[in-house]
């Protein structure tokens, strides 16, 4: 009897959202896995000092003096992307980040992401929140609640965290924000043609994270495993 293979569920989640922000303009964008210590860091608002960068336990990579990481998020493909594109422009960034840090159900080493990035000059909170539920209403569908918080993230300003309801529990599904103006800053985009400064709104979300809320996957362990019985699932 032939056998066919499974599409894996982190590649059925990242498959969703193309299609997904595709439908909205959005384009992929990709940025180096060993990244500068600048655009993972000082480029998006967290300088040395900045108690952001204890949240982010870092691969650094030898010889320490050139100051490269392992990414810890794709959120760093946004300066470099802001530095060599003219807005106005809609990008996502999905990928694999690392984070140095004990693994576990819940906790890996490795980890993908997908990032998004939206500049021009009439952008607010309104589109966040309308592009985000209808994204995450597309994944789990239509009848899925939200509950929006204030957070914080060194790179947003004013900055929000969104919560789904799922199984009777409330869990968090993505952080986001309007785009911090030391972003701009950093990479030399403070005004547009016409003097009025760019507005810019970010989002991150972990697509493992996503699956598993999604499948019922109790073990993130599992995605980078050999197990067919697992595979043969989805």
């Amino acid at each position: 009897m032939e056998q066919r293979g499974h599409l894996h569920p982190l590649t059925q989640i990242i498959y969703t959202a193309h299609q997904f922000f595709k439908k909205q303009g959005f384009i992929v964008a990709e940025g180096p896995e060993i990244e500068s210590e600048h655009y993972n860091f000082d480029a998006l608002n967290i300088p040395a000092d900045h108690p952001a960068r204890a949240m982010q336990d870092t691969f650094w990579l030898k010889p320490i003096e050139k100051r490269k990481v392992l990414r810890t998020h794709t959120t760093s493909v946004d300066p470099r992307y802001l530095e060599t594109h003219e807005p106005p422009f809609r990008i996502i960034t999905p990928g694999r980040v690392f984070r140095n840090e004990a693994t576990d159900a819940t906790h890996e080493a490795q980890f993908y992401q997908i990032d998004g990035l939206v500049v021009g000059e009439d952008v607010h909170m309104g589109n966040l929140k309308w592009m985000l539920e209808e994204f995450y209403r597309t994944i789990f569908g239509p009848d899925i609640e939200f509950r929006w918080r204030r957070s914080f993230f060194s790179f947003v300003e004013p900055g929000v965290e969104l919560d789904i309801k799922w199984g009777g529990k409330w869990l968090e599904v993505v952080g986001a924000g309007m785009l911090h103006p030391n972003v701009f800053t950093s990479t030399g985009r403070s005004a547009s043609r016409r003097t009025k400064k760019w507005r810019g709104l970010a989002f991150g979300t972990g697509l493992d994270r996503l699956a598993m809320i999604k499948y019922g996957i109790n073990d993130i362990r599992l995605f980078y495993s050999d197990d067919a019985r697992f595979l043969k699932q989805f």
